[in-house]
């Protein structure tokens, strides 16, 4: 048997802190190809000197330019977003050819495979991992939108899961951007299935309130066992919509984009929200879908005002346990003094009474960096990942009512089951989604990594995290 040690590659890396960079000389050992995209490449690797399993995405680095991913990972620190442990600069095979690599907590799994390994099995997940899941979710967006900071690419396979310890962590800030009042964004970002109205109308100008439309969308499909919107277009993105929230009205064309002028558009009835569900679909969480998925985004809540809703009302309870073991739920009430101070108003219904109300967490910045050098919408960090086809189709809007037709969601839904403890098949774990195909009805405008592993083990997996 070969007693040979696994390659170690040295480097010297940075760590993320805000000041000055201290290089420090940095071992990691058996890295191994887990992912790849448009991005660049993900591997799995463990660094030496504690044994830990960690992502490196490595990406080709501009010169010109400040990479955006790198200079917003480096202010985060949350528990619901994946961590940056250090980062380093390689040379590529050609001449002057510089790389970024991007040294991440690692995590086994996403809600993406989760999702889907219930979708196999024509069950639905069960409501209480959809609110586990989803109220950490808008704990990670009302700490970056704090900050200023827009996702911009929310949907199940950048949200990261413990399949141990039900911990989500929000991943991939490679479209992320710091959103500033009165400079234009581009319109064309953000995965199809889950892209904000005010995005296909071309709205340059948009808030934060994209993302609440992305996690609206992703707590719909977790409810229905499916994509909400599975659009083949950016035209028949919108029609899929319009089935469900009707044709928008003139003031709401303006809230979304008030240079669209050229909407026709034939008037269609909105879908009774109790019917594009499935029967037992509980009231409180087709209430929360309602407000998230509205055409105005100012109407839609912020994330912390969606915490404090009536659908995460039994995650607050102190008889509230994990349905697999009896335990206790994973942390969700250990809110910082940074976050207490976003929407004080909500403190009384985000705080359970028996939970303490002080910080277990370090105070995180309240104001992002300023920055020096230039950066470039979709360059680097901050490429945009889209259908190239959708942005020719944008300005077809005006045609695309033809045959639409009202149709009742939950007669897809209807086969599906409620189902036990989230449990993946053999063929399941790690940590990038595999590709999703055409037939399976999973969106396809974004490259995501193949890769097959085993069921993640028994034992508690290190905290880790992965962008795919």
């Amino acid at each position: 048997m070969s007693t040979k040690r696994p390659q170690e590659q040295t480097v010297r890396a940075a760590s993320p802190g805000s000041g000055n960079e201290r290089s420090i000389e940095l071992q990691y050992s058996e890295a191994k190809v887990i992912g790849n995209g448009s991005f660049g490449v993900v591997y799995l690797a463990k660094l030496v000197y504690n044994n830990e399993d960690v992502a490196i995405k490595k990406v080709l680095q501009d010169k010109r330019f400040k990479n955006r991913e790198l200079q917003i990972m480096r202010k985060l620190d949350h528990r619901n977003v994946v961590k940056l442990k250090y980062f380093f600069y390689s040379s590529g095979d050609k001449k002057d050819e510089v790389y970024l690599n991007l040294i991440l907590e690692f995590v086994p799994d996403t809600v993406y495979r989760v999702a889907r390994h219930y979708a196999k099995q024509r069950q639905i997940i069960p409501i209480l991992y959809i609110k586990i899941y989803m109220y950490q979710l808008f704990r990670a967006l009302g700490y970056i939108h704090s900050i200023g900071i827009c996702h911009r690419d929310i949907k199940p396979q950048n949200l990261l899961l413990n399949p141990q310890t039900s911990v989500l962590k929000l991943c991939d800030f490679g479209s992320a951007k710091t959103l500033v009042h009165g400079e234009p964004n581009v319109a064309y970002i953000c995965s199809r299935y889950y892209r904000a109205p005010e995005l296909i109308f071309g709205a340059t100008d948009y808030t934060t309130k994209i993302d609440v439309w992305s996690a609206g969308t992703v707590l719909a499909e977790l409810l229905l066992g499916q994509p909400f919107f599975p659009g083949d277009s950016g035209v028949d993105q919108l029609v899929e919509i319009i089935k469900v929230l009707g044709t928008p009205s003139r003031d709401e064309i303006q809230q979304m984009n008030p240079n669209y002028t050229e909407f026709r558009f034939p008037m269609i009835r909105p879908h009774p929200w109790h019917r594009v569900f499935r029967a037992r679909t509980p009231q409180e969480a087709i209430d929360l879908v309602s407000h998230l998925l509205k055409y105005t985004p100012s109407v839609r809540p912020s994330p912390f005002e969606a915490l404090a809703h009536d659908f995460f009302d039994e995650l607050r309870s102190p008889t509230c346990k994990m349905p697999s073991t009896g335990g206790p739920l994973p942390p969700l009430f250990d809110f910082t003094e940074h976050e207490l101070q976003i929407e004080p108003r909500l403190n009384d219904k985000l705080v359970p009474k028996c939970q303490s109300a002080s910080s277990t967490m370090p105070k995180t910045s309240t104001a992002p960096d300023g920055g020096g050098a230039k950066q470039q919408e979709g360059v680097g960090g901050g490429e945009v990942k889209t259908d190239e086809s959708d942005s020719k189709q944008q300005a077809s809007i005006a045609t695309a009512g033809a045959g639409t037709s009202d149709r009742k969601k939950s007669d897809a839904a209807a086969p599906f089951t409620t189902g036990g403890v989230p449990q993946l098949s053999s063929s399941g774990g790690g940590g990038v989604a595999a590709p999703p195909s055409k037939s399976s009805n999973n969106n396809s405008n974004t490259t995501t990594a193949t890769t097959t592993t085993a069921t993640p083990a028994a034992t508690t997996a290190p905290n880790a995290a992965q962008t795919a």
